[in-house]
């Protein structure tokens, strides 16, 4: 039986160099694993810590999870990046080199004869200051200006940011639960002008969620991989989420 699997969060990177290579061989050995059923695989954003694509340079790190992917998809199996808020800047080496699809948004899905509403989640709600640089990482002038700044500096830079943030969303006052109404009303309100997805599926949260939506529809938040090893999948008739172990 075919399944379809869902990824979000992995923050790749985001540790240091022999946790990030055991960390990232763990993902590598999960997609081993779901090769042989996987008719797609979503990567739902936030997969690696931080990347940001030079025209003739490729950041340093990721080949083994790069790799399988590549392989992965040379079988056949259909992949689809939806980038986050921390693997903003793909552009054109891992669509191309990989033969990945990769979008920056919301996307909507038939996946074994059901439809699927798909983001990272990033896009909805948040504060002032989230949404604003939210924007300003999106923007292609700004992307320009940063890509023109030697990588010695943004890359060491970029990191501490991306640590920074991690630690103030262990801090206690840090809910994201709370995001969870401003999440459940949007999709509600798509559903109310007549969106036909039966499953609306997000990351970001970094907490697993199951809700059920009107007229029976489902809002699904993936766990954080990096944290729980945790998945969605769905077989065509029930949506699960799971727990990836090496032994299991």
């Amino acid at each position: 039986m075919k399944k379809a699997y869902f990824l979000a969060d992995l923050h790749l990177g985001a540790s240091n160099t022999k946790t990030r290579l055991d960390e990232e061989r763990q993902a590598v050995a999960f997609l081993d694993k779901i090769a042989a059923d996987a008719s797609e695989i979503f990567l739902m954003g936030d997969i690696l810590d931080y990347w940001f694509e030079y025209k003739h340079v490729a950041p340093r790190g990721f080949v083994r999870f790069l790799g399988k992917l590549a392989m992965l998809a040379d079988m056949g199996i259909k992949i689809t990046w939806l980038i986050g808020n921390h693997d903003i800047w793909i552009f054109d080496y891992i669509p191309e080199e990989l033969n990945v699809e990769v979008i920056d948004g919301m996307v909507e899905r038939d996946v074994l004869g059901h439809r699927f509403s798909l983001q990272h989640g990033d896009a909805i709600g948040g504060n002032r200051k989230f949404r604003w640089m939210r924007a300003v990482f999106r923007n292609r002038f700004c992307q320009k200006l940063y890509g023109a700044i030697h990588p010695r500096w943004t890359v060491g830079f970029a990191f501490n940011c991306s640590r920074k943030s991690r630690n103030a969303k262990l801090k206690e006052d840090y809910k994201p639960v709370e995001l969870l109404p401003a999440i459940e009303s949007w999709c509600n309100g798509r559903i109310a002008e007549g969106d036909k997805a039966e499953y609306f599926v997000m990351g970001h949260l970094h907490r697993p969620e199951e809700l059920d939506l009107d007229d029976d529809r489902k809002l699904i938040i993936l766990p954080p991989w990096m944290v729980s090893n945790g998945y969605g999948v769905f077989d065509g008739t029930d949506f699960r989420i799971e727990y990836f172990t090496t032994s299991s």
